[in-house]
């Protein structure tokens, strides 16, 4: 017998009794959500999930990396530190201190859109929650001081030192969004800034982006779980209501980028094999062909039997991994593919053979079996993605960022679902036959493995 609930959990247990009456292509999904807007501008959306008692707080003030400027990059991610680093009410260290005395977690994330805060725990926490997130989106300004951005700054440069600058690799990943995008695009310089950048960093600096968009009518909120959704507008309304409108911002809709012709770059590093990095601006996440290209990187390298892995690493052996991926932001998006060669490999080597498979898929586009395994896959990913009430609430948010609507799932499905073999093989041969920028990283010393440009002699 098949029962679904008004709210219903997209747990796996969930999802069977939501599936089992029919094909999967015929259901509807959706995933109850209630939306209400403070005076004060603050969006509340509530998804009311009781089949654990379990709640989460999921905060998204939409700003990123791609609404800084040129000179001034970084600041949202320092901006995610600074946040918990106390506020009136609570001063450090009472934000984690309480969260876990009260049983929950919490952390944050930056993205070139969102910056994104979020609690999970019991249900019973859920006013704790609301309170801080309340306290230092309110009360934090007055607490904001010069050692504290001092600290916050030098825990982010130690922090781009690990990820990229000593990091083996690393480097491509600073390198890449200016080759990508034009200087001045919103895309065109790395989340986490440049240490030069971050260095220049004032208190007052600090200060306008907090003013400019730390504000309740550019976040919107999402409470998920075991709770009641009047019970939690009430709650939303005392801890937040008082809050007062920031000064508003205007945001251009997308803005894609095309390559007039390939860009290299090869970077020397301490690492053993050498490595290739191909990347294409392609299109924002709402483009038509975003879900093409989405499926279009699976049947490239999604499972063992795809184009580049099969013959490249399990065949032939020219590479140790391949990696292929669509990512589709707000204003514009990027399709990349990573090689690691193998010992007494090159990358030109690679290259051939990626280029020679991309040719043919341009040419013969995907084949049933390899479109319905990859649509397959992507969709059970998606599932797999909203298991937990707090994937669902940043699923919430996130949809309600791209559609306007938290409940977009089945949308975001009939997207994908849609895709066909002819827009598999149309993206393919005119977004990824394009230019396109080339970062090959070798060994120190070995720059003659690098991948080379058409034309180009060894």
């Amino acid at each position: 017998m098949c029962t679904i609930s008004s709210s219903r959990a997209r747990s796996w247990l969930a999802l069977a009794g939501l599936l089992c009456a029919a094909p999967i292509a015929a259901q509807q999904l959706h995933v109850a959500a209630t939306v209400d807007t403070l005076p004060n501008g603050l969006t509340l959306i509530v998804h009311e999930d009781h089949s654990t008692p379990v709640v989460a707080v999921n905060v998204w003030y939409h700003v990123g990396s791609g609404d800084e400027k040129p000179g001034r990059t970084g600041f949202a991610h320092l901006f995610e530190h600074l946040m918990f680093m106390g506020s009136e009410h609570a001063p450090y260290p009472e934000f984690d201190r309480r969260l876990e005395a009260a049983g929950a977690g919490n952390n944050g994330t930056t993205s070139e859109d969102r910056t994104e805060y979020y609690e999970a725990g019991p249900a019973n926490a859920l006013p704790l929650m609301l309170w801080l997130e309340a306290d230092r989106m309110g009360w934090m300004l007055p607490t904001m001081d010069s050692a504290k951005v001092a600290l916050q700054r030098d825990v982010v440069k130690n922090e781009r030192r690990q990820r990229i600058e000593n990091a083996p690799y690393g480097k491509a990943w600073d390198l890449l969004p200016g080759m990508l995008f034009p200087k001045g695009h919103p895309y065109s310089w790395p989340v986490i800034g440049s240490m030069t950048d971050l260095s220049a960093a004032s208190l007052e600096d600090v200060k306008d982006f907090f003013r400019r968009y730390y504000a309740p009518d550019n976040a919107s909120i999402v409470v998920a779980g075991d709770v009641k959704t009047a019970e939690v507008q009430a709650l939303v309304r005392k801890y937040f209501g008082a809050i007062p409108r920031g000064p508003g911002v205007v945001r251009p809709g997308p803005s894609p980028v095309t390559l007039t012709k390939d860009s290299t770059a090869v970077l020397e590093d301490r690492v053993q094999l050498p490595r290739l990095y191909l990347s294409w601006p392609t299109v924002d996440v709402l483009h038509a062909d975003d879900p093409a290209l989405n499926v279009a990187a699976y049947v490239l390298a999604g499972a063992k039997n795809a184009r580049l892995t099969q013959p490249i690493v399990y065949e032939e052996q020219l590479a140790s991994e391949v990696m292929a991926w669509q990512d589709g932001g707000r204003l514009a998006g990027m399709f990349g593919v990573l090689a690691t060669a193998r010992p007494g490999h090159d990358l030109a080597e690679l290259q051939g053979r990626i280029d020679a498979i991309l040719r043919r898929l341009a040419d013969d586009g995907p084949t049933a079996a390899e479109l319905t395994q990859a649509r397959t896959a992507l969709e059970a990913r998606f599932y797999r993605g909203a298991e937990m009430v707090a994937d669902k609430a940043d699923l919430l948010n996130e949809f309600y960022a791209e559609y306007g609507v938290p409940d977009a799932f089945q949308k975001d499905l009939d997207r994908l679902r849609a895709v066909t073999a002819a827009d598999v093989q149309r993206v393919v041969k005119a977004r990824l036959l394009a230019p396109r920028a080339m970062i090959s990283v070798v060994p120190t010393g070995k720059t003659e493995m690098a991948a080379r440009v058409k034309g180009q002699q060894p």
